[in-house]
């Protein structure tokens, strides 16, 4: 008889605390484009459910990362046994215009004017596209809507139509060819849990190689076109969090793509075969103080099957992996990168920031036709610290205006400028 009384007494009490902590408000403060239907199906906390600071804390962490939101936090008010929960956004601008300027392979000038919105429709889905001039001209059509089917499963689709001057690296000699790539991509988007994302898709690339110049090397093929299917997944784990310009946390990011030639002739299917790359991006943020941010991102890249090929995947570059070295200045078939720097912020009144930084960029490259062992040898090493600084809009999506130069090291090194819109990594 006591133990089936204290059992119901033990159950009374969980249910009473259970009833003093529902939610029986839940409001959303600041919200103008963005839908309030969208947030209530992707966040976690519901009215009527249980009050758990731990949920609300990943809700937070979950709003601070849609493009659409600048900053959230919470507001709880406790009336007798009800609970009042707010959230309180600061949203972001996201019509997003973008601007590169490089110099381009033969010296002239090279630009790419884009133009994305990141909130469309006010749930977050992504569309726009890009023109570049680069000797030749490119252009690029997206749109992503993540969230599509539910909280948990989306969709994407982008068309690029990239045309370019590309060197190409022989034994001989470096070499100018015509590149063109005209491409359509389909992906899911799946979002299992909080911290997981994964990507599944397929690219059809119809891809032509054509020698620019009067004087080729002997052997060596003056027209390349394939049609390719690329097989692609992606697997990103997300633990950070976000207050305005800083980051605390880390991002570990896979990439696998299987590229399969679907015709071809012989020179293709020699330099432009099937061949399986892979990638994988460690990026590590830590808060220090109350202006400083320390950023570092680990790349490692190899592709397997056309080891020997001069036309290969993974190129050095000012854009992506190392600052100050120059516009496609070599390519690789394996790669180790290591991206570190610290931004400290020199002046921020409302929404304007004033960022300096400091990096060291090094990385390693495996040339065509050689071991893994070349990236650690020495042979193929760049070194490039530099200095540069951010102008940081903090309401408007992305807005990092840099501006970076990087100082070479070594024989033959290079020294260059750097301009982009958007933090580095």
């Amino acid at each position: 008889m006591k133990k089936t009384f204290f059992a119901i007494a033990f159950f009374v009490m969980v249910f009473l605390v259970a009833q003093e902590n529902k939610i029986s408000t839940l409001k959303f403060e600041g919200l103008h484009r963005t839908k309030e239907t969208f947030l209530r199906r992707l966040l976690k906390v519901k009215a009527g459910s249980t009050y758990d600071t731990l949920l609300v804390q990943k809700d937070l962490e979950r709003l601070n990362r849609l493009p659409g939101i600048a900053n959230a936090r919470d507001s709880v008010v406790f009336t007798n046994d009800r609970v009042g929960l707010f959230y309180i956004l600061d949203e972001n601008f996201t019509i997003i215009p973008g601007l590169r300027i490089a110099t381009a392979n033969d010296g002239s000038f090279a630009y790419r004017l884009s133009v994305f919105e990141f909130n469309f429709l006010g749930n977050n889905q992504l569309l726009g596209g890009y023109y570049e001039r680069n000797v030749f001209d490119s252009y690029g059509l997206f749109w992503e809507h993540p969230f599509l089917f539910s909280d948990k499963a989306g969709v994407g689709f982008n068309y690029q139509d990239i045309t370019r001057q590309e060197p190409i690296f022989f034994d001989e000699g470096t070499k100018d060819y015509r590149f063109n790539s005209r491409q359509i991509e389909g992906q899911l988007i799946l979002s299992p849990d909080f911290n997981n994302e994964i990507e599944l898709g397929a690219l059809f690339v119809r891809e032509r190689y054509t020698f620019e110049g009067d004087d080729p090397i002997p052997d060596t093929p003056l027209e390349l076109e394939a049609n390719k299917i690329f097989y692609r997944a992606a697997y990103r784990y997300i633990d950070f969090d976000i207050d305005y310009q800083y980051f605390d946390g880390f991002q570990n990011e896979f990439t696998g793509q299987y590229i399969q030639q679907l015709n071809g002739d012989a020179p293709a299917q020699e330099f432009l075969g099937d061949f399986l790359s892979l990638r994988n991006d460690f990026v590590y943020y830590k808060k220090l103080g109350s202006r400083g941010n320390w950023a570092n991102r680990l790349r490692l890249a190899a592709t397997i099957g056309n080891e020997d090929s001069p036309f290969a995947p993974f190129t050095l570059d000012n854009q992506l992996n190392i600052r100050g070295v120059g516009n496609v200045v070599d390519r690789g078939t394996a790669a180790i990168v290591l991206n570190t720097e610290y931004r400290h912020t020199l002046y921020e009144k409302g929404w304007f920031v004033v960022q300096s930084n400091v990096f060291l960029d090094a990385g390693a490259w495996r040339d065509p036709g050689e071991p893994f062992s070349q990236l650690f040898d020495g042979s193929n090493t760049r070194v490039y610290p530099g200095a540069g600084f951010r102008l940081i809009h903090k309401r408007i999506f992305n807005a990092v205006f840099r501006l970076d130069y990087g100082f070479g090291i070594g024989t033959n090194a290079t020294n260059g400028i750097v301009f982009g819109i958007g933090q580095y990594f």
